[in-house]
């Protein structure tokens, strides 16, 4: 029997792909235009998808769902955990940027198992404290190696988390894809208000340049949809680890495209984090498995 946190994962993971070679066009981008710039056309072009996606299901962007407080906090926090993404990877190295972001599927536990109430057994929080360790082997904090720009990240950790979390509380019969155009919404004005204030002025593009923002929305669009999908199917305890997925693209594209050599301890500590994935991924199928068989499902 499929239940719907294996489903859930199984987008889950695919999300997190399609992530990463998001964060890789934006970096690209990033390092020819304006960062502010470029989370406005994100915002602009991923908000023009999701109300087009909206209303061929016959569906409308501007109803009182939202102004409900749980839409609005969910579209506040996607706004400024999307400015920390932007603003690490167009300062920071992307494999860097990456690894900080694990600490996402901790803070998610976190804030399931304190808000949500949802069960995390003893083992799974060693396994999720032992990953925890492995992030701030990444991060590596008061060593030479800390850069100030990774706290950008870490506040698009908490904020993202944030968002996750409370998407567990949305009413299902509110389109996920009013809630994505609204959260792009959120992000365009964000952008909007970040270039004033650091007073970046927009570029014009350039015929590359226009391809790879369509590639980026493309990939950032399939994944965002699949993520929300995810996170309203599945338990949001049982679908964190399977975000360590994108640790694991992330370093392999920075690899190849930017040329990125992270050293000994950066791979440590991305090896350790995905061990503690790997594990908690293992006890959660145990679990379910064991509550099938109680439940009569399953016979061996």
């Amino acid at each position: 029997m499929v239940t719907e946190n294996f489903r859930g994962a199984i987008l889950m993971v695919v999300s997190m792909v399609l992530f990463a070679f998001e964060d890789m066009f934006i970096k690209l981008l990033s390092a020819e235009l304006p960062y502010a710039e470029v989370l406005g056309m994100i915002g602009l072009l991923g908000f023009c998808c999701f109300t087009l996606m909206l209303w061929r299901k016959g569906g409308r962007l501007l109803t009182r769902d939202l102004l409900r407080p749980s839409v609005l906090f969910r579209s506040l926090a996607e706004a400024l955990g999307s400015i920390g993404i932007v603003v690490a990877l167009a300062l920071s190295e992307l494999s860097s940027t990456s690894a900080i972001m694990q600490a996402l599927p901790l803070a998610i536990v976190l804030g399931a198992a304190v808000f949500l109430a949802e069960p995390v057994g003893w083992r799974r929080w060693t396994a999720i404290l032992i990953g925890f360790l492995g992030v701030l082997l990444v991060i590596r904090p008061g060593l030479a190696g800390f850069q100030p720009v990774s706290l950008m990240a870490l506040l698009a950790v908490v904020c993202l988390a944030a968002r996750d979390v409370v998407t567990r509380r949305i009413s299902a019969h509110i389109p996920s894809e009013q809630l994505a155009a609204a959260a792009f919404l959120s992000i365009l004005i964000a952008s909007v208000l970040m270039g004033l204030v650091l007073g970046q002025r927009f570029v014009m593009p350039d015929l590359r340049q226009w391809g790879l923002f369509g590639l980026c929305i493309g990939v950032g669009v399939g994944g965002y949809s699949l993520l929300v999908t995810a996170t309203r199917l599945g338990q949001a305890s049982a679908l964190a680890p399977y975000r360590y997925a994108r640790l694991v693209f992330a370093l392999a594209l920075a690899f190849i495209v930017f040329g990125e050599r992270p050293d000994a301890l950066t791979m440590t500590g991305a090896a350790v984090i995905v061990g503690s994935g790997c594990y908690t991924m293992w006890r959660e199928a145990r679990l379910r498995r064991r509550l099938l068989r109680d439940a009569g499902f399953v016979t061996l």
